[in-house]
C-alpha cells in the first residue's frame, strides 16, 4: 500500500512540475502534459536539494539518487510512464504518394534527357555560373535573424506503459499532479475583488463615481473615434482610387487595423503608391539593367579566363624556346642581331625601337651581302656536279 506523500515530496514534485520543460498532447482522448526523464534528472540536479546545507547532506548527489527518488514519486502517483506510438498513414495515401513520386521522377528524367541532348557546353557553363551567383546571393541573404524552414515532424500518440518504472533516458512520463500556480491564484483573487467592488458601486463616494463616469465616457469616445477613422480612411482611399482610375493608392494610417502595438498602429501617417504605366516602365528598366549587369559580369569572367589561358600558353612557349635556345647557338650575325633587338625591346617594355638612318643603311648592306653569299653557295654545288 502506498501512503500519502510527505511535504518534501510535494515540494520536489511542485518544483519539477513548474521548472522541468513539458509538452502537451492527446492521450486516450484527453489533453495531458508530459516530460522526458533525462530532463527531469538534470532539473533536480540543478535545484536547491542538490546543494548541501550546514550540518545536512544534499538530497541529490548523483543521477542514480535522483532516479531512486523519482521512483518514489511515481509510486505515489505524481506521474506515470507512457509509451510513444507513431501514427501510421493509411495505405491509400501511401500508395498515392508512391505513384505520384514515380510519375514525377519519370517526367523529370525525360526532361533531363531532352535538355542534355539539346544543350551545348556553353549553355552548361552559363547555368553553372548562374547557380554559383544564386548560391552567393542566398548566402548573403541568410542572416541570423531570418526564419528557417520548419522541419516536418512525425506525429505520435501516447499510451499507458505496462512497466511503471522511472528510467533515466528518453522515456516519456505524463503528469497527474497539477497544482495551482501562484500567478493564477493571484490573478483570480484580483478578479474576484474587482467584481465585488463593481457590485458595490452605489456605495462608492460621489467623487469616485463621477471620476469613473468620465473615464467610461472618454474610453467610449476613443473607441468610437478609432472606428470612424477606420471607415473614413477606406472612403478616402476609394475616392482617390476612382478619381485617378486606380493609378494612385493612398492610405491614411495604414497600420490602424493591423496586428501591431498601440503606438505602431499610428505610424506611418500615410503611404502612397503609384501603379501607372510609368511605374511598369521603371520596373522593366530595372529588370533589364539587372540582366545587363549579370551578362556583363559573365562576359568579364569569360574574358578573364581566356586571358589566363593565353598567359599559360605563352609561358609554356617561352619555356620551350628558352630550353631550345640553350642547346642551339646562332652562328649567323643576323640571328644575333635579332636576339639583341628582342632583348632590348623586352627590357624597355616596347615592341618597336627607334633606328637612325646610318644603322638602317648598314643593316640593308649586311643583308645584301648575306643574300649574295647564299646565292654563291647554291651555285657552287651545281657547277661541281656539272
Amino acid at each position: 500500500e502506498v501512503g500519502e506523500p510527505f511535504k518534501e515530496e510535494k515540494a520536489v514534485a511542485k518544483y519539477l512540475r513548474f521548472n522541468c520543460p513539458t509538452k502537451s498532447t492527446n492521450m486516450m482522448g484527453h489533453r495531458v502534459d508530459y516530460f522526458i526523464a533525462s530532463k527531469a534528472v538534470d532539473c533536480l540536479l540543478d535545484s536547491k536539494w542538490a546543494k548541501a546545507k550546514k550540518g545536512e547532506e544534499a538530497l541529490f548527489t548523483t543521477r542514480e539518487s535522483v532516479v531512486d527518488y523519482c521512483n518514489r514519486l511515481l509510486k505515489k502517483q505524481f506521474f506515470h510512464r507512457a509509451l510513444k506510438v507513431m501514427k501510421m498513414k493509411p495505405d491509400k495515401d501511401t500508395k498515392k504518394e508512391k505513384e505520384k513520386g514515380k510519375a514525377e521522377s519519370g517526367k523529370e528524367e525525360e526532361k533531363k534527357s531532352k535538355k542534355e541532348s539539346g544543350k551545348d557546353e556553353k549553355t552548361k557553363k552559363e547555368k553553372e555560373k548562374k547557380k554559383d551567383g544564386e548560391k552567393e546571393e542566398c548566402k548573403k541573404d541568410e542572416t541570423p535573424g531570418t526564419p528557417k524552414k520548419k522541419e516536418t515532424k512525425r506525429k505520435f500518440k501516447l499510451e499507458p506503459h505496462e512497466d511503471q518504472v522511472f528510467l533515466d533516458g528518453n522515456e516519456v512520463y505524463v503528469w497527474i499532479y497539477d497544482p495551482v500556480h501562484f500567478k493564477t491564484f493571484a490573478m483570480g483573487l484580483v478578479l474576484v475583488i474587482a467584481v465585488i467592488a463593481a457590485t458595490l458601486f452605489p456605495l462608492w463616494p460621489a467623487e469616485m463615481r463621477v471620476g469613473v463616469y468620465y473615464l467610461s465616457v472618454g474610453a467610449g469616445c476613443f473607441v468610437a473615434s478609432i472606428l470612424l477613422l477606420a471607415v473614413a480612411r477606406c472612403i478616402l482611399f476609394l475616392i482617390i482610387w476612382l478619381i485617378t482610375g486606380g493609378r494612385h493608392h493612398f492610405w491614411f494610417l495604414p497600420n490602424l487595423t493591423a496586428d501591431v502595438g498601440f503606438i505602431d498602429s499610428f505610424r506611418p501617417l500615410y503611404t502612397h503608391e503609384y501603379k501607372g504605366p510609368k511605374a511598369d516602365l521603371k520596373k522593366e528598366e530595372k529588370s533589364e539593367s539587372k540582366k545587363q549587369q549579370k551578362y556583363d559580369s559573365e562576359e568579364k569572367s569569360d574574358s578573364e579566363k581566356k586571358e589566363e589561358e593565353d598567359g599559360k600558353t605563352e609561358a609554356t612557349r617561352n619555356s620551350g624556346t628558352e630550353g631550345s635556345g640553350g642547346e642551339r647557338h646562332s652562328d649567323t650575325d643576323s640571328d644575333r642581331r635579332e636576339d639583341d633587338r628582342s632583348q632590348h625591346s623586352s627590357g624597355n617594355g616596347n615592341d618597336f625601337e627607334m633606328i637612325t638612318k646610318e644603322e638602317l643603311e648598314q643593316q640593308t648592306d649586311e643583308e645584301d651581302c648575306e643574300e649574295e653569299e647564299e646565292e654563291d653557295t647554291e651555285s657552287r654545288p651545281s657547277h661541281e656536279k656539272s
